[in-house]
């Protein structure tokens, strides 16, 4: 359940558990298939069921979440994302954030460059420590810490929708890819061209850390469906020879 360190303010609701909602999901919180319940989302932020039905509605028109089994009183499901879908989701963020490094890499300021690199180094930190949630709050603030200087709103809000909706995943498979991180980290790659004043290259070094993740991802994706398809329960159909 999430929770928060203090009450909402009883203004804007909607948009505040909304806002919430978004962080904890961009943040990969929630994993694939898990069901959120408002009564308990709502206790959790302090607030009353509409303004959390309102974002929770917000999310399933977007497409990140899918509607429980009792309708709008019945919650909401992190969709699973099968390989195919993922991949998709991935070539889209890939093209996306490469070209929102190279803009934010023409026009960042130096003190921004110094908070990305404080950052940079929490999450290795974070890896060293084996703290998956620490990690992946980091990688999300890195990431659109960067992404906001290249004033491309459009492709921004955009490419935060991608993010919502591979967070999940994100959750489900880091407890291995990490330590892989230790042998290439692209992030750090990344701020050393930003220094060296290589703009073309932040954006080559955003790309291939989104392309291996996904390539990562989709494969232990593929392996999770064969194992599910190998021990599926036989088709009673398939049985009687019909």
């Amino acid at each position: 359940m999430l929770s928060l360190s203090t009450p909402l303010e009883k203004s804007n609701l909607s948009d505040m558990a909304y806002a919430a909602l978004k962080q904890a999901l961009l943040s990969g919180r929630f994993a694939p298939g898990e069901r959120i319940v408002l009564r308990e989302l709502a206790a959790g932020m302090g607030i009353s069921l509409t303004p959390v039905r309102d974002a929770i509605n917000h999310l399933i028109a977007e497409r990140v979440l899918e509607r429980g089994p009792g309708g709008q009183k019945g919650g909401a499901t992190i969709p699973w994302l099968d390989s195919a879908h993922f991949h998709q989701l991935m070539v889209l963020r890939a093209d996306l954030e490469s070209r929102l490094a190279v803009a934010a890499a023409a026009n960042i300021a130096p003190e921004a460059v110094l908070e990305l690199e404080t950052i940079v180094d929490q999450m290795r930190q974070s890896i060293d420590h084996d703290n998956k949630s620490t990690y992946l709050d980091l990688h999300r603030q890195f990431h659109f810490s960067l992404y906001r200087h290249a004033h491309m709103d459009v492709v921004y809000e955009i490419t935060e929708i991608l993010w919502l909706r591979c967070g999940p995943a994100l959750n489900a498979v880091l407890r291995d890819y990490v330590p892989n991180l230790k042998r290439r980290d692209y992030h750090r790659d990344a701020l050393i061209e930003l220094k060296k004043g290589n703009i073309d290259n932040v954006g080559r070094c955003i790309r291939s850390d989104i392309e291996e993740a996904g390539a990562y991802i989709c494969a232990q994706l593929d392996q999770e469906e064969g194992y599910l398809s190998m021990h599926r329960a036989p088709d009673k159909k398939v049985l009687a020879g019909v």
